[in-house]
């Protein structure tokens, strides 16, 4: 064979490529990048084309391709384009379960969480979306257990219902992993319970009547103007406030405003005032791509308050 200036040697090819020799041995025994013959002296001779084959191995073996995919593109087994889009759906994967990876650790170290948090991180987590229903769904059973006939429920049971998109972004997965951690909590799980059974037996009471108002947004309504004037819940200025407050649970009853109305009021506002409360609803808002909920903190203890000093056995 005339090598002359149509084929290289292994050194020239390696030279032109900045592949080691040692390299181009290997792709060519595992049929990467063959010879095209070989010289008098017994030496592989490589076509031109193994320059550009080399290039192509280099960016797919950068891309994480194994060497039997390169060889099947080579090949044109397999086209390139079916190749990277495969290929890219197997990054994906990767690259969330890193990101849920991420998430894990970043919060142990924000919490310093003990082995055992880290270890119910973790599980929770690598959850897949099946997993993930499930475990939202088990916490949203026990929470609206034996009350799914009341009217108005299953829309309040859809709007605590995390839904992570297919590709979460990094501050979602780590909603979703405190989310999930909270969901958890028997104690967290019985405040949200005592809330759904308020709302259930504020529906008994009015006939299957909605409420006029959510309690939540009536007190910041209320409370808020107040709060900001800097009115203290015991003062004589906060009267007028309290007295629209009942006024409002009165009629969303149909009860009289009288002293066991103001304890039942009280009653529903303590709950309501659970910070873990807010930050389900926060987490969910991440999760969900809702925009961040308000937060209800300082005029439902203002309210609590304000209520608890104005019945006859507070203290």
């Amino acid at each position: 064979m005339d090598d002359g200036d149509t084929f290289l040697a292994i050194g020239e090819l390696a030279r032109r490529t900045g592949f080691t020799v040692k390299a181009i041995r290997f792709y060519s025994d595992r049929g990467i990048v063959p010879p095209a013959g070989r010289s008098p002296a017994g030496y592989r001779l490589y076509s031109p084309d193994a320059i550009s084959r080399l290039g192509l191995v280099r960016t797919l073996r950068d891309l994480g391709l194994d060497l039997a995919t390169i060889r099947k593109v080579m090949d044109r087994e397999r086209s390139l384009p079916e190749v990277a889009a495969a290929h890219a759906d197997a990054l994906a994967v990767q690259i969330r379960v890193l990101g849920m990876r991420r998430a894990v650790l970043m919060t142990v170290a924000e919490r310093g969480s003990t082995p055992e948090e880290t270890a119910l991180m973790h599980t929770l987590a690598q959850l897949s979306e099946d997993g993930r229903r499930r475990l939202i769904g088990d916490f949203l059973g026990a929470v609206f257990e034996d009350l799914g006939h009341c009217p108005g429920l299953a829309g309040a049971m859809r709007s605590m219902t995390p839904e992570l998109p297919g590709d979460p972004g990094p501050e979602q997965i780590r909603a979703w992993v405190e989310l999930a951690e909270l969901s958890q909590d028997p104690q967290f799980r019985a405040a949200v319970r005592r809330s759904v059974e308020d709302l259930a037996a504020q529906y008994a009471q009015t006939g299957a009547r909605p409420p006029q108002r959510d309690l939540g947004a009536t007190v910041r309504d209320l409370v808020g103007p107040a709060l900001d004037d800097g009115v203290g819940p015991e003062s004589p200025e906060a009267d007028p406030v309290v007295a629209a407050l009942t006024a409002h649970g009165a009629n969303a009853l149909n009860r009289a405003d009288d002293v066991e109305l103001r304890r039942h009021l009280l009653a529903r506002l303590e709950t309501l005032h659970n910070g873990r409360r807010d930050r389900y609803f926060e987490l969910l808002a991440v999760i969900n791509g809702w925009p961040a909920p308000e937060r209800l903190g300082p005029v439902l203890a203002w309210s609590v308050q304000a209520l608890r000093v104005r019945l006859p056995d507070s203290g």
